[in-house]
Parts: C-alpha cells; sequence; structure tokens
C-alpha cells in the first residue's frame, strides 16, 4: 500500500514511526545512517531493520542502497519531523506542567506520539502557552501548581 503525502502519520505503524525517527537523529549525530546504527539504536536485529528499511523505501519515505547508507526521502524527513515535535511538546507539557521525572516523561512521551492527532497535539501546545504566558507567570505559581498536581486526589 502507497501511503498518501497527508496520511502518510496516520498510517505508519509506532514501530515505523521509530525507524525515521531514528534514521533523523543518527543523521543529525553523526551525519549518517546504516543498518547496523539504526539497529544498534532501535535494540533489534539488522533483518528487522532490513525488512522495515525496505517497507518505508518502496513507500517512498527512504533512500536505501543495498550496503550503503540510509536517507530519508523529503516525505520521510517530515514525518520524522512530525514525529519528533510531537514527541518535544509532549515531553515539555509532561515534564514543565504535571513535573512528570525527565526519564519517565521521555518514555511516555514515546509512546503518546505515535497515538496523537495532529489536531490534539496543536491544543495541547495552545493550552501549554496559555498557561505558560497568562497563569504562570511568577515563580510562585509554578510551585503552586505543582503543589496542586502532587496532591493526593482525595485531598482535593
Amino acid at each position: 500500500m502507497k501511503f498518501k503525502s497527508k496520511d502518510s502519520l496516520n498510517n505508519l505503524s509506532a514501530a515505523l514511526e521509530n525507524y525515521l525517527e531514528t534514521i533523523a537523529l543518527l543523521k543529525r549525530e553523526k551525519k549518517y545512517a546504516r543498518i547496523g546504527d539504526i539497529a544498534k539504536s532501535l535494540n533489534v536485529k539488522a533483518s528487522s531493520v532490513n525488512v522495515a528499511i525496505k517497507f518505508l523505501a518502496e513507500n517512498g519515505l527512504v533512500i536505501h542502497e543495498k550496503y550503503g547508507y540510509v536517507d530519508l526521502t523529503d516525505e520521510g524527513d517530515k514525518v520524522a519531523a512530525e514525529v519528533q515535535r510531537k514527541h518535544d511538546i509532549l515531553y515539555t507539557f509532561l515534564n514543565d506542567l504535571l513535573f512528570v521525572q525527565n526519564e519517565t516523561a521521555a518514555k511516555e512521551a514515546c509512546e503518546i506520539e505515535h497515538s496523537i492527532s495532529s489536531d490534539t497535539i496543536h491544543r495541547l501546545e495552545r493550552l501549554h502557552a496559555l498557561l505558560k504566558r497568562h497563569f504562570l507567570t511568577k515563580p510562585e505559581d509554578l510551585q503552586n501548581l505543582r503543589e496542586y498536581i502532587e496532591k493526593p486526589l482525595a485531598n482535593l
């Protein structure tokens, strides 16, 4: 099945989105991505990476020549950037406003990023901006929010 541009992100599995995100990350860090690097980053076998890369290449999201580097197409780069954007927004919201610890916020953002719609992420981003701009303007505001958030539900 070929993906239409606007449907790509909605039709890819979380695993395939992770492949695109990992390729983009490796390219930023190392300037290139190879099957072995992707496998190591995702803690999977190289054979699994080959299957995923073949599928992504058939759907116009990556370019890969046998035994060569893996590169993102323009469309693959857009999908990877959108997944990373969702991750960053979710992580920031969880960490900055819900005071979820760094490691947990990163793990949960990674899990949520694959199932949340672009519309919902936009609304979450706008809510975050509104709270920071109008309601959490002083350091004590953030501390009061933290105390409120961390209270057990029975004490509300």
